[in-house]
C-alpha cells in the first residue's frame, strides 16, 4: 500500500510548535487564574475593611446606638457610581439599624459568631459579592450582636478579569507569533545542508566516480554524505565488475560459438555418412565446451560479492560433503588413468555455508587436478582441523605450478596451458566462493613434486 511522503520539516514544526502552543496556553491560563485570585482577594479585603469601619463607627450610647461616620466613609457609602456599595446593619434580635438596601443573608450565617463569611448573591437582578460579620454591642446592659453586611456588584470584577485576560493574552500572542517565526526560520536554516546535498546528488552523474563533497557541512550531514559516498563507491565497483564480467563472457563465448557455427556449416556440406558423423562429433564436443563455459560463468556470477550478501547459509557436514564429492569424481579419475582418494580422520565437520557453492568449489579443485596432470598420477583430498578453521587440501603428484604463476591462476580466463577443454574460470570460482565464506586459499608445492591447493574455512559462522 502506498503511503504519503514523510516530511522532516513538517514533523519538526509540528513537534516544536504544538507543544510550545500548549505550554503557552497553559501558562496564560495559570497566569490569568493567579491574577484573578489575588484580585478577588484584594476586592474581598476592601469589602471587609469597609464592613469593619462601619461596625466600629456604630457605638452604644444611653439606651441606644449612635452612628458617627467620618465624612470620607459617608462619601464612600453614598457613591452612586457603578462601584457603589450596598450595606445593611441590623441586630440579631431583629430590626435594621440603617441600610441603603436590604441585602439577602446567608442562611448558614444567621447565628451570631466571630466568623467572617464571603458569599455571592443576587439583588434586583444584579450579582453581588457580600461580606457578612458580627460585632458584639451592649444595649441597656444587655449583650447583643450587630450584623453588618456590605456588598459590591461583581460587574467591576468581571470587567477587571477581562482586562487582565487581555493584558496577558495580547503579549503572549505576539510572543507565540515571534517564537513560531523563529522556529520556522531555524528549521529552514538547519535543513539547508540537506537541500544542498540533494542538489549535489541530483547533479552528480552516474558515470562520475568522484565522491560527493559539501563545504562546512554539519556532523550529521557529513555522516550521511560519507554513507552515500561509500554506496557510490560500492555501486561503481559493482558496475565495473559487471561490465568486466560481461565483456569477458562475451569475448570467451564468441570463440566457441564461432567454432560451433563453422562446424555446423561444414557438417551441412558433408556428403558421406562417415564425414557427417565426424563433424557431428566435433559439434557435440564444441557444444559441451560451450555449456561448460556457460555453467562456469553462471557459477562465477552467483559467487560475486553482491549476489552473496543474501547468500543462504544452512548447517551442513563438510566431512560428508568431501567424501561424497570424492566418490562422485572417482569414475572420471579412473577413466583418466588416475588414482583418486579421500584421507580424513574427521567423522563430522559441522559448519554453516552454502552447500551448492561449496560443492562447486571442491568439484572444481578435483576436476582441475584430473584435467591438468598426466595419466598415472595420484590425487588425494584431505580434511583436517587447524585452530578455528577446517583445512581442505587437494594434493596431486603432477608437474606442479611455478611460483610466478601461482597468483595468476586465480585470474579469470587465465590458462597456463592452451591445450585441453578448460575455460580459465575454475580457480577464479574457487577463490570467489572461498572468500564469500570468509575463508582463504593458497597454492603450495607438494614433495617431491606436485601441487597442494589448501583451503581454510571458518568453523563458526560470522
Amino acid at each position: 500500500m502506498l503511503r504519503g511522503k514523510f516530511s522532516i520539516k513538517r514533523q519538526l514544526l509540528l513537534w516544536l510548535l504544538i507543544p510550545q502552543g500548549v505550554l503557552w496556553l497553559a501558562g496564560a491560563f495559570l497566569s490569568y487564574n493567579v491574577a484573578r485570585h489575588y484580585t478577588n482577594m484584594a476586592i474581598d479585603d476592601s469589602l471587609l475593611q469597609t464592613a469593619r469601619s462601619i461596625g466600629r463607627q456604630i457605638k452604644p450610647q444611653d439606651n441606644g446606638l449612635i452612628i458617627d461616620f467620618p465624612h470620607a466613609l459617608q462619601l464612600l457609602l453614598d457613591d452612586d457610581s457603578d462601584e457603589r456599595l450596598f450595606y445593611t446593619v441590623s441586630l440579631n434580635t431583629g430590626g435594621i439599624i440603617f441600610s441603603n438596601s436590604e441585602l439577602p443573608a446567608l442562611q448558614s450565617h444567621l447565628k451570631p459568631d466571630n466568623q467572617i463569611v464571603f458569599y455571592d448573591a443576587r439583588l434586583q437582578n444584579e450579582s453581588l459579592r457580600i461580606v457578612s460579620l458580627y460585632f458584639p454591642v451592649e444595649i441597656t446592659q444587655q449583650k447583643k450582636w450587630m450584623h453588618v453586611q456590605v456588598g459590591k456588584s461583581t460587574e467591576a470584577r468581571s470587567q477587571l478579569s477581562k482586562e487582565i485576560l487581555i493584558a496577558i493574552a495580547a503579549p503572549l500572542a505576539l510572543l507565540i507569533f515571534a517564537m513560531s517565526f523563529l522556529v520556522w526560520w531555524g528549521i529552514n536554516r538547519g535543513l539547508r545542508p540537506l537541500a544542498r546535498l540533494q542538489r549535489r546528488v541530483e547533479e552528480h552523474s552516474g558515470q562520475d566516480p568522484s565522491p560527493l563533497q559539501l563545504d562546512n557541512e554539519p556532523e550529521e550531514v557529513g555522516a550521511l554524505t560519507s554513507a552515500l559516498n561509500q554506496l557510490l563507491s560500492s555501486t561503481n565497483e559493482s558496475v565495473a565488475r559487471q561490465r568486466r564480467f560481461i565483456a569477458d563472457a562475451a569475448h570467451q563465448l564468441r570463440t566457441p560459438l564461432a567454432g560451433l557455427k563453422s562446424q555446423t556449416e561444414l557438417a551441412m556440406r558433408e556428403t558421406t555418412p562417415e564425414g557427417l558423423s565426424n563433424r557431428l562429433t566435433m559439434v557435440h564436443t564444441s557444444a559441451n565446451r560451450s555449456i561448460h563455459l556457460v555453467n562456469q560463468l553462471l557459477t562465477l556470477a552467483r559467487s560475486e560479492p553482491d549476489s552473496a550478501k543474501g547468500m543462504p547459509r544452512v548447517p551442513l557436514d563438510l566431512a560428508k560433503l568431501i567424501r561424497e564429492l570424492t566418490a562422485e569424481c572417482v569414475p572420471r579419475a579412473l577413466a583418466a588413468g588416475m588414482d583418486l582418494g579421500c584421507d580424513t580422520d574427521i567423522s563430522e565437520a559441522p559448519m554453516h555455508g552454502n552447500s551448492a557453492l561449496l560443492r562447486e568449489l571442491f568439484t572444481n579443485l578435483i576436476e582441475n587436478a584430473i584435467k591438468y596432470i598426466p595419466r598415472g598420477c595420484n590425487i588425494t583430498a584431505r580434511l583436517s582441523i587447524e585452530g578455528e578453521h577446517y583445512v581442505v587440501e587437494v594434493e596431486d603428484d603432477g608437474a606442479g605450478i611455478p611460483d610466478s604463476d601461482k597468483e595468476r591462476v586465480f585470474e579469470r580466463f587465465y590458462r597456463r596451458e592452451q591445450t585441453g577443454n578448460g575455460c580459465g574460470l575454475g580457480m577464479a570460482i574457487v577463490k570467489e566462493i572461498t572468500e564469500r565464506h570468509r575463508g582463504s586459499i593458497r597454492l603450495l608445492d607438494a614433495q617431491p613434486h606436485g601441487l597442494i591447493v589448501r583451503v581454510l574455512l571458518p568453523i563458526k559462522a560470522e
